[in-house]
């Protein structure tokens, strides 16, 4: 069999290529790729030489391109276009490949030559980027447990290989039960107040699954869903929310409460092992923020105010509507006192926000102006699935920058959320140019109709956006740098910075018109928007904080600790800082929190978003008092920080391109909370 990962892809700029990819090729491009990397590893530490950077580091970094190759394949297939075969065979793998990561990451003699060359740093001549590269190669062995005795690192792969098919497993439930518990409509009648599209998408939707003459609103990863703001009908309302908040807790194959009880279980037990008095200890101490108690402390000024904050809008939601109004009522009645008190209502700007007009004259738009890029489609590459769309990404001198995909759509088969992924990594060591891709979950409307997009999928499209300049933009030697491997608590910073442009005048101007009468968006309702900008954070702080301090509530606790019950557990966590209001539930509940018990790697770092949007609201102060959206600005933002990608500790690179370290003020006054 001829396997198409054995060798690099031939196609430009490295693109897997998909349509020679089956089913079969990835257990036997797993198998050889582990061999391979073994075997790689294992003539490393054969070396009969003294530890050098030559001949320890660089092999390593040249190691398990072939592994590599399959992993991100097949793992972007199965969190954007999974099948019965795949979901088998990532349960399979997943606990295998943990098991290979520790044979590399325990390896006693390995560590002993990095440890070695880390020893003999001070008095080597290497350049800045390999001297750090030593440095995070030391540290990530360190805290995995390379210098564990043999008995202890038996424990840590019993641990991590549990913990590996408990989180597919996480995630593999959610799906399940997120499709499960889409809502089933029987008339139109029942959508009113959603937009022509959206009725479409829910026709279409239901045809999909076979439900002729039905309607079906599908549900995205937060608890909050969409059609909440728009939909008229309480009951209806009532029934979608109802739906997204019982994922997972329903009993039968799909509940998560079980798994959930036992990955913090288990994460406690690894820390413990590893010297940490909890998960949150152990994933801080290779953080920007260091420990527990330095994020504990951010999170505990902010949820005071937050918590208030909600409460005084609560009250004007419940006085507008002359009754009681739900956590499932909030979005729709929060809609109509943003249209009271400041003329805006965000449900009716979607005409204005049609989906390729807004990829092109704005997200497009913005980078060409900030970084002298552009972007042409290329319809001559293949991909994975029918609704990817591919971009050839050119610097302003018409040298390559890489590719960019957009996988827009949501499907059955795609787990909840948005994220950015690579698809081939740049490096100059190996020679690798760079590929991204953004996935997004916007309802398909059907055949020949436009896509609208709300106003939060703009916003996200934006920030998903920034993701894929951190990966396209980043020029490193090695490939643990490459594109946004940094700091879990930092890589966020550039995707936010870049929802700034979305409300920009010249980029809203450019892109904010009616797709039927091209009129654009009118100042004076741009101007409103800005007006408002404050308005809702009380609840929106307060959600997303609930969500992370559930998140650092699991993961502080102690090996010696016993929880039973997730529901009591969680509503404690939040009545402990006043953020137990019923009408504001957190953003995720446990059983349905992906990031941090399925395999996002934001187990005890959801707080990152926060954390990052400090350095964020800096910097768009900085960016707004120095002009905007020039190439100036652009091109200092790309040289200092997003080309840096992680080859540098990134609050050095902050402090480059800032000048200072980051203040709180911003943030403080972006969300209402001063």
């Amino acid at each position: 069999m001829t396997n198409p990962f054995f060798l690099p892809s031939t196609l430009p700029f490295g693109m897997p290529p998909f349509a020679d990819i089956a089913g079969e090729h990835y257990a036997p491009a797993f198998e050889e790729g582990m061999r391979q990397q073994l075997e790689e590893i294992a003539a490393i530490t054969s070396h009969s030489d003294s530890p050098t950077f030559e001949n320890t580091m660089i092999p390593l970094e040249r190691s398990g391109q072939v592994l590599e190759r399959v992993a991100i394949v097949f793992f972007n297939k199965t969190s954007a276009d999974s099948n019965a075969a795949t979901d088998a065979l990532e349960e399979e793998i997943a606990p295998r490949f943990a098991a290979h990561r520790d044979a590399i990451t325990l390896n006693s003699d390995l560590f002993e030559r990095i440890r070695s060359i880390h020893a003999s740093l001070d008095s080597s001549e290497l350049d800045a980027e390999a001297r750090y590269l030593v440095e995070r190669y030391f540290t990530e062995f360190t805290l995995a447990g390379a210098g564990l005795s043999d008995d202890e690192k038996t424990a840590l792969r019993d641990y991590n290989s549990r913990l590996s098919s408990l989180t597919t497993k996480f995630e593999k439930n959610l799906l399940a039960d997120t499709n499960d518990l889409a809502v089933v409509l029987d008339s139109v009648a029942e959508l009113d107040g959603l937009g022509a599209s959206e009725i479409s998408a829910a026709a279409g939707a239901a045809a999909d699954r076979g439900l002729t003459g039905k309607y079906l609103i599908s549900l995205i990863l937060p608890t909050n869903q969409p059609h909440l703001s728009s939909l008229k009908n309480a009951d209806v309302r009532g029934r979608v929310f109802a739906a997204s908040r019982s994922r997972g807790i329903r009993g039968g194959e799909f509940d998560n409460r079980a798994l959930v009880l036992e990955i913090v279980r288990v994460r406690s037990q690894r820390a413990a092992l590893l010297g940490f008095t909890s998960h949150a200890a152990w994933v801080t101490a290779d953080e920007t923020a260091g420990n527990p108690q330095r994020v504990a402390d951010m999170l505990g000024k902010l949820a005071p105010a937050a918590a208030r904050n909600a409460r005084t809008e609560h009250a004007a939601l419940e006085k507008l509507a002359g009754t009681e109004v739900t956590a499932a009522d909030w979005a729709f009645y929060s809609e109509k006192v943003r249209a009271e008190r400041y003329s805006v209502d965000t449900t009716q700007m979607r005409p204005y926000f049609e989906a390729e007009r807004v990829l092109r004259d704005g997200v497009f738009f913005a980078a060409s102006r900030l970084y002298g890029v552009t972007f042409s489609e290329r319809y001559d590459l293949p991909t994975y699935h029918p609704d990817v769309r591919v971009f050839e990404v050119t610097n302003e001198d018409g040298t390559p920058v890489g590719l960019y995909t957009l996988d827009l759509y949501t499907r059955d088969s795609k787990r909840g959320g948005a994220w950015m992924n690579s698809l081939i990594s740049q490096s100059d060591l190996l020679g690798h140019p760079v590929i991204v891709t953004n996935n997004l979950n916007v309802p398909k409307p059907g055949a020949g109709e436009v896509t609208l997009l709300t106003y939060d999928e703009v916003n996200t499209l934006f920030h998903e956006f920034g993701h894929a300049l951190h990966g396209l933009f980043a020029r490193v030697t090695y490939p643990k740098f490459s594109g946004t491997n940094t700091f879990r608590d930092f890589v966020e910073f550039p995707s936010q910075v870049n929802e700034m442009w979305m409300l920009w005048p010249e980029v809203l101007d450019n892109y904010a018109k009616h797709y039927q009468t091209g009129e654009p968006m009118s100042r004076e309702i741009v101007e409103r928007i800005h007006a408002s900008a404050a308005f809702n954070e009380g609840f929106l702080t307060s959600e997303y904080l609930a969500a992370a301090l559930i998140d650092q509530a699991w993961h502080r606790i102690g090996v010696d600790d016993e929880v039973t019950d997730v529901a009591a557990f969680e509503a404690k966590a939040l009545a402990d800082v006043a953020l137990d209001n019923p009408a504001v539930p957190p953003r995720y509940s446990s059983t349905y929190f992906q990031h941090i018990f399925a395999n996002s790697a934001y187990d005890a770092g959801y707080y990152s978003y926060i954390w990052s949007e400090v350095l964020d609201a800096d910097s768009v102060e900085w960016f707004t008092n120095n002009g905007g959206l020039t190439r100036e600005n652009g091109d200092r933002f790309r040289s200092l920080l997003l080309a840096v990608g992680g080859s540098k500790n990134p609050l050095e690179a902050f402090r480059d391109f800032r000048g200072q370290d980051a203040e709180l003020q911003p943030l403080l006054t972006r969300r209402g909370l001063n």
